[in-house]
């Protein structure tokens, strides 16, 4: 099997993680931003991630392509979520603060997706019309948006590390933990402890690899 994906896209980063959680054997291979031809001929639209089955068909949507994981084996392991309403209310605030500070970061670190010139400039494009903003501009204002995202990170108090529910994951865990792990790219985030050990303990389970190395 085959997974096309970007780094770091949340919504391919929640099919990696059950990956990784239930060790399927499969191939992970980055499309480059801006080739959005690429995506479409798999399954006619601009979406990653992109799963390529044993019988050659393609799947797209995040969330069916980890429940294909999940039940690869017949033995299914991540639980039905419980938090979906707080994890969208706490996303809608803080996923503003969040996309000003990480979209001018990607492009200051080395991400598979962004090898070439091209998939800079796409990215680079996009995001910044989503914004409202040059790239520039988000990052001269890191100071602004870092400490609002501080007082956001604080509000998850109903948080539970895996650790403390016998590390039985859900899809609640599915829906957050990808966009929380790729705030790690931001230096000077202040992680209540409990949040910084859910990152940890998430990251050990499924295999994915936070950005604290060369956050900025």
């Amino acid at each position: 099997m085959k997974l096309f994906v970007f780094d770091h896209c949340p919504f391919c980063i929640k099919a990696m993680m059950v990956a990784g959680l239930k060790k399927v054997d499969v191939e992970l291979v980055y499309l480059q931003n801006h080739d959005v031809e690429a995506r479409v001929e798999k399954v006619g639209a601009n979406l990653v991630p992109i799963l390529e089955t044993p019988d050659g068909s393609y799947m797209a949507e995040s969330l069916d392509i980890a429940a294909y994981f999940d039940n690869v084996d017949g033995q299914p392991i991540v639980a039905a979520g419980r938090q979906s309403d707080r994890i969208s209310s706490w996303m809608e605030v803080a996923g503003y603060f969040g996309s000003h500070l990480i979209y001018p970061r990607w492009m200051m670190i080395n991400l598979p997706e962004f090898q070439i010139e091209e998939a800079n400039a796409w990215f680079i494009k996009n995001k910044s019309a989503m914004i409202g903003m040059t790239f520039d501009e988000a990052f001269a204002n890191s100071e602004e948006y870092l400490a609002k995202l501080n007082v956001e990170l604080f509000k998850l108090d109903w948080l539970v590390p895996p650790s403390q529910r016998h590390n039985q994951l859900t899809y609640d865990d599915v829906n957050l933990f990808p966009f929380l792990r790729n705030y790690t790219v931001i230096k000077g985030l202040r992680y209540p402890g409990h949040v910084r050990q859910y990152l940890d303990e998430m990251s050990v389970l499924t295999g994915i690899a936070l950005y604290d190395s060369v956050a900025v």
